[in-house]
């Protein structure tokens, strides 16, 4: 008889870390059980403390956080308002929920130094390692091994990343999700304004995301736990995003889904 094993590939949202810029980093007031007591003592007139289970009310959560902020996926619409070559693009109101949803395809770069790009041979010669072909609407994930200091200032410079040629390389085989375990699809921010810097070639600013003007797709950020599925293929990943009407990502708690005897 199989089982299904589900293994959550998400980081939690927490305040105050320092894995994200600091006019990204999420703040969170949590309200606890004694003042929801109170409040609901406003919502319910003539409600006493003691009425309630053990004096005590719901608990509730403000946050502060942007829609990159955590585990998201960025919709087309957050590299450029066109994709596909002059189509509107899609917010993640917008995404297809079949994009979504599909047999995933683990791809270990971990071998790869920080701030180097994975190239179309590198991928390449993973497939060919894992005797694996591409195929339209596969989930393909990136393992860079970032996020092992998640949490961390270090987090923002770790990893390699994904460069134009690789990404048009999954994308024209019809991948339309992918996914990696770093703060961004691209190459580290920091490794990217040093090559600015010194070469003046703007076509190294997000040069992963711009091909996304080519041709749509969305890709997940700060992915976590891809050595717990165990495999490299043979498994199905689930991630929806949350629904913000007309927003260029939306957080999402991916899942992959491992079929086992």
């Amino acid at each position: 008889m199989k089982r299904r094993r589900f293994i959550d590939l998400s980081i939690a949202i927490e305040a105050d870390l320092p894995s994200d810029p600091p006019m990204m980093i999420p703040k969170i007031d949590y309200s606890n059980h004694e003042a929801g007591a109170v409040q609901m003592e406003l919502f319910f007139p003539g409600l006493r403390r003691e009425d309630l289970p053990g004096g005590l009310g719901w608990a509730v959560e403000t946050l502060t956080l942007t829609t990159h902020s955590g585990t998201h996926l960025d919709a087309p619409f957050h590299y450029h308002p066109f994709m596909d070559k002059g189509k509107a693009a899609f917010t993640i109101d917008e995404v297809p929920l079949e994009w979504c949803y599909g047999d995933g395809v683990l791809l270990d770069f971990r071998h790869k130094a920080d701030g180097e790009r994975i190239t179309v041979d590198d991928v390449k010669k993973e497939l060919e390692r894992i005797n694996y072909e591409i195929k339209p609407l596969d989930i393909v994930l990136v393992q860079t091994g970032a996020d092992a200091v998640w949490g961390t200032p270090q987090y923002l410079l770790k990893g390699a990343g994904m460069d134009r040629e690789s990404t048009l390389f999954l994308t024209e085989k019809g991948v339309r999700v992918t996914g990696i375990d770093a703060w961004s699809w691209d190459r580290p921010l920091p490794f990217l304004a040093k090559e600015f810097q010194g070469s003046g070639d703007p076509r190294v600013i997000w040069e992963a995301h711009f091909a996304g003007i080519e041709i749509g797709y969305c890709h997940m950020e700060k992915l976590a736990n891809l050595s717990a599925i165990g495999r490299q293929t043979g498994f199905t990943v689930c991630c929806f995003p949350v629904k913000i009407k007309g927003a260029s990502a939306g957080w999402c708690r991916p899942v992959a889904i491992v079929e086992e005897s």
